[in-house]
Order: C-alpha cells, then structure tokens, then sequence
C-alpha cells in the first residue's frame, strides 16, 4: 500500500498526505469533531485529472473512497478509517458570466467564496446557512437555502456538472448530456461520482433585510400558527422560517436572557427594503418580541451570520423530518423540546420547501419531497465530548417526539450516520430510479461513503 500511494503521489498534481506527515493530523480532521477517522491518505486534489487519478487508484487497489468537499458532512462522509480521501478544497475557482446569469465552480467551493464573487456581479444563486459549508455536499442532497421560495432549490439552479464516474471517466451532465446523470445528481447525493465543477443559474440579488425576533416561549404558538398561516400568501421575496434557540451572546440579546430559550422567526428579505421591513412588522401584531435585530446587510454577509457560533471541531449529532401540516401538538413538542436545549450552539430550524421548491414537478429531479412545506431539522452541537451521552439523547427525544407528526424519511443533508437504514425512505419516490441510475454509472457502488443508493441488480424490462 505504500508503494502505491507513493505512485500516486507521483501522478498527481496536488499534495498526498499520509501518516506520520507533519500535515497528516490537520489534514484527517473534518468540521464534526465526533468523527475521529485514520485516513489511509489524504490527496489534496488540484485539478479534475488528480480526482481522475485517486477515483481510479480506489478502484484499481479496492480502497474505500472519501470525497470531501466543504468537509460539513455531519457523518464525516469525506473521511474514513483506511480510506483514500479525494480532498478538493483546493479547488475553489469560480467563474462568473454576466451575459448568461451563470456561475461555474470548482468543487471544494465554500458558499462564502461562491457568494463573495457572484455579489461583485449582483448576483447570488440558492445556498445554505454557513459560508464554510462546501457547494458540492449541499446541491447534490438538493439545497435548502434563504432563497429557495423565490428560486428553488440549490439544484434546482444547477445547470450543468463535471463529474468523475466510478471508472475514471471525465463527463459533463446536463439536460442534453448524460440526462439520467443530471437527474440523478440534482438530489441523488454523492452517490454517482465526484462532481468537480458547478454551473449554476444566478439571480440578480443585492442587500436583503434580515430579521432576527426572538419570542417568549409563552408567545412560541401562537407565532409558530401565524408563520404557518401567512406562509400561503408571503410574497416570494419572503424567505424566512421558525426556529428554537438559546439566546446568543449577541449586543441585541439583554444580557440577563442570554442562554434562555425562545421562539425564533429568523428572516430574509430580497426585494424592496421598506416593503420588507413593513412585512416583518406583522409578527409584532402577534406578539411582542423580548428581543430582536433588523438590518440591511449584503447576501454574503447574512450566509454567515451563523459562523462564529459554529467554528470546526464542534460535537455534532442531527436528526430531521420532511413536515407536510405542522399541527398544534407538533407545535407544542418544539416548545417542549425546545426549552431543554442543552447547549447555546444547539438549534432547531423549520426551514420552508414552498412556492418554488413545490412549482418543480416531483419526478423532475431526484430530489423526493417536494409534497413536504418544511423541513425540520434538531442539529445538536456543542463543545465538549463528555456531554455526548446526554445531548444526542434530548435530540433522539426531540426527533420522537416530532416525527410522528412528520413524513417518513428525512433530508439527507441533515440525516446523521446512524440514519443510513432509512435512506430508501430519505430519498422518497425517486428512490427506484436512483438505483437504476447507480447501477448504470457505479455498479460496484465505489461511492458508498454517503448516504448510500444501492444499485439495483436486475436492468429494468425492455421498454420501461
């Protein structure tokens, strides 16, 4: 094995590194401090023809493959114990085409250096919660975002892809070239290759009104109902959503209600500032906010509002539900649950799957539940390894208490290792057609580091 790493190493353009280099300890390490995985090697790609050159080595030699883009898996997909780990935060180009409103990225792009050069142009595409989550993890699961309501899904705005199959081979997907790939990845995971660059539909975008209300618990109903009630008519420039928090050390927060928990409405405003300041202002005619936080800033800006909370190496343990009503007694569990939040880091965030997310037809990607109107999502995450035992309790407790008011299967995004039992149900309706897809393009299921799509094992009749 040696031998043939130091053959690698020669082929590639990019570092490998191996243990007992002096880089080998930062270079194993991925943002879920709970993941603690020995890699065989970590090869810092720099470009598609290194990514070519690992997918084959972990094939030729029957090596277990990591990809790691943004590293934010909360499995620690992009590691493993004696795994090869195609690392491609190396590569992070991003290339913007006023003309065509496009955008094409490498794929170890965070989101933070995605929006920070599509802002320079007014422009910004569908993307997560924290700027160092990696574009390539978040699209392929589907990408849930501020801006879905408005745009649709991060895959939903992809227009084309390279990918690195499992036999080493070099192909674009889109609607015209290798349609079923294209299908497939826009919802499918990580499951058919490495993909090594992103062409996305960008939107024009410029400052968005940001709303941080936090509600007294006693207030949490009656707010939640009212978000829920609104969401049908909320103009598509609204993209906000209900959430439980203890309250953050923030200049807004008193400093006497800082660790308490509250309801939280958490919004993003993209069109005109005064007519979103005028919509946010509804929530004051439901209940009086102990505090809150209004202010323009750039998209960029509100993408990583979150990430000075969550620097790397926090615990992480999640669980998550598709949600097609929220009732009242869901409602009541989030209050429940809700006030016994172990950690200030921790939080549970309802994000909304309306309005442009459900107007693409559920068979048109591989993404499976666009019937669901939120997604509700328990990320426990907290500093110390000793509160492990009981903090990934109080988030099974939370998710039992909720999911029998939720669909079966969860977003795969969120879903946490112990979850891969459930992925025919993460992966809905589509799930099916994903296994003939894997079977076209990785019948040896090479890429099982995921949330894993078996491929089927019989071809499908002629004809169908």
């Amino acid at each position: 094995m040696t031998q043939a790493l130091s053959t690698l190493a020669d082929r590639v353009a990019g570092t490998v590194v191996r243990e007992g280099d002096p880089q080998y300890e930062e270079a194993r390490r991925v943002y879920n401090g709970m993941v603690d995985a020995r890699p065989a090697a970590v090869v810092r790609c720099a470009s598609e023809e290194d990514v070519v050159a690992v997918v084959r080595h972990a094939a030729d030699h029957r090596m277990d493959l990591a990809v790691r883009g943004g590293g934010h898996s909360v499995p620690g997909f992009g590691t493993a114990d004696g795994a090869i780990v195609a690392d491609l935060s190396p590569m992070q180009s991003v290339q913007v085409d006023d003309a065509q409103r496009s955008a094409t990225a490498g794929g170890g792009t965070t989101w933070g250096r995605f929006n920070d050069v599509t802002a320079a142009h007014g422009l910004a595409t569908t993307g997560g919660i924290i700027s160092t989550t990696g574009i390539a993890g978040l699209t392929l699961g589907g990408g849930i975002g501020y801006l879905c309501r408005a745009h649709g899904l991060s895959c939903d705005n992809l227009l084309s892809a390279r990918v690195v199959t499992a036999d080493g081979v070099q192909r674009t997907a889109s609607e015209d070239e290798h349609p079923d790939l294209f299908w497939a990845l826009r919802g499918g995971g990580g499951n058919f290759g490495v993909v090594t660059d992103f062409t996305y539909r960008l939107h024009p975008i410029g400052d968005v009104l940001v709303g941080l209300m936090f509600f007294e618990l006693t207030d949490g109903p009656t707010v939640f109902r009212f978000f829920d009630d609104m969401l049908d008519e909320a103009p598509r420039e609204y993209g906000g959503y209900p959430a439980m928090h203890l309250a953050p050390p923030l200049p807004f927060i008193p400093e006497d209600r800082v660790g308490q928990p509250f309801a939280v409405i958490i919004s993003c405003w993209t069109g005109d500032l005064d007519d979103g300041q005028r919509f946010f202002d509804r929530f004051h005619q439901v209940a009086t906010p102990a505090a809150e936080m209004v202010a323009p800033m750039p998209y960029p800006a509100l993408n990583a509002l979150f990430d000075p909370l969550l620097p790397p190496g926090l615990q992480h343990y999640w669980k998550n539900a598709f949600v097609t009503e929220l009732t009242d007694d869901a409602i009541a569990a989030h209050m429940e649950l809700g006030a016994r939040m172990p950690a200030i880091t921790c939080a549970m965030h309802m994000y909304t799957l309306d309005a442009a997310v459900q107007e693409v037809p559920s068979d048109a990607t591989a993404f499976g539940h666009r019937d669901a109107r939120y997604v509700a999502n328990i990320a426990g995450m907290w500093p110390d390894p000793a509160e492990n035992e009981h903090n990934i309790a109080w988030v099974r407790d939370y998710y039992a208490a909720i999911a029998p008011h939720s669909q079966p299967g969860g977003y795969i995004n969120f879903a946490s290792s112990d979850d891969q039992q459930k992925a025919p149900d993460n992966y809905g309706a589509n799930h099916g057609r994903l296994t003939e897809v894997k079977r076209r393009y990785d019948p040896g299921n090479l890429f099982h580091l995921n949330q894993n799509i078996e491929p089927s094992r019989v071809p499908p009749p002629r004809g169908s």
